[in-house]
């Protein structure tokens, strides 16, 4: 069963998950899980890419292109944020600005642009050899 979301109900989805994540990237992550933190950042992006493709881009390579963008400088402006928030506070409550993190988000976008074009290309090329059904013409 196909259901068709408004775009209004996709841009609460959105905004929903993402005020989950700017909650849960503030915080400080527990101890049991700081070894893993350059995964959990390319794990996070790559799912938050999948989402939001899903979500919004279909087959659509300038809104994936856009997304890439977005959830990028996202990832900067989380790791800027808590930098500022640890001196606002004048105590390290949250993580602080790691460039690494950076790069980790862009590992997890990259690897999810990668499989998601190669869905597209064998999507794109399975359409294009699908033979065209013409409509029988039953006027003669």
């Amino acid at each position: 069963m196909k259901r068709n979301l408004s775009i209004w109900t996709k841009l609460f989805i959105a905004a929903f998950c993402f005020g989950i994540a700017i909650v849960g990237f503030m915080l400080k992550l527990p101890s049991m899980f700081r070894g893993m933190d350059k995964e959990m950042h390319a794990a996070f992006y790559f799912l938050a890419a999948a989402f939001l493709n899903i979500l919004f881009a279909k087959r659509n390579l300038i809104i994936h292109a856009f997304i890439f963008g977005f959830l990028y400088m996202f990832g900067y402006v989380i790791e800027l944020a808590q930098e500022y928030s640890n001196k606002f506070f004048h105590k390290r409550i949250h993580g602080r600005f790691d460039p690494e993190d950076v790069a980790s988000n862009l590992q997890g976008l990259i690897y999810f642009s990668a499989i998601w074009l190669v869905y597209v290309a064998i999507s794109f090329l399975l359409k294009k050899s699908a033979p065209v059904r013409e409509a029988s013409t039953t006027a003669e």
